[in-house]
């Protein structure tokens, strides 16, 4: 055999082990699934699972929850003037819970009308308590990478975190 030919099939096999890689890493993501129990008073009122958000996801929806003002001192250029947090919050939890639950609980029109509200974002301000929101943040950004395991995920070659 070639000397070419060997680095050839070398490449392949590489590129396939790379490829393999690739495609593990977006199954992992799409499976990676967490459920979340509220209970109170040592008693489970309703479960949701969650999955990761993607660094757009997140951007997408702090801009929808953020209010913008055309900056005459750049030229008309919008730039932000303030975030709401409960409702980007919300809308986080709202987008991270798995469709099928969504539809079941959040997006529950006959619980939309008996606490009065018009959309499920809202309705997860008035159900869940500001910090059952930040446990379920803490949750959801652990399966998007931030957090902990994020950072056990950025290793350099000499096994030290990143910073």
């Amino acid at each position: 055999m070639t000397e070419e030919k060997l680095n050839q099939e070398e490449l392949l096999t590489v590129e396939d082990s790379f490829l393999r890689g690739l495609l593990d890493a977006y199954e992992d993501n799409q499976d990676d699934v967490r459920t979340i129990q509220i209970a109170r008073n040592g008693r489970t009122l309703f479960e949701f699972d969650v999955r990761g958000l993607s660094e757009k996801e997140y951007n997408d929806l702090q801009d929808q929850a953020t209010k913008f003002k055309k900056a005459k001192n750049l030229g008309g250029v919008k730039v932000p003037e303030e975030t709401n947090v409960p409702r980007f919050r919300s809308s986080l939890i709202y987008h991270a819970t798995v469709k099928e639950h969504r539809d079941k609980l959040w997006n529950n029109k006959q619980a939309w009308k008996q606490t009065n509200v018009l959309n499920g974002i809202d309705l997860i301000d008035k159900i869940l308590k500001a910090g059952e929101k930040s446990a379920v943040i803490e949750i959801i950004d652990d399966l998007s990478g931030f957090g902990s395991e994020g950072n056990e995920l950025l290793k350099n070659s000499s096994g030290q975190e990143d910073e």
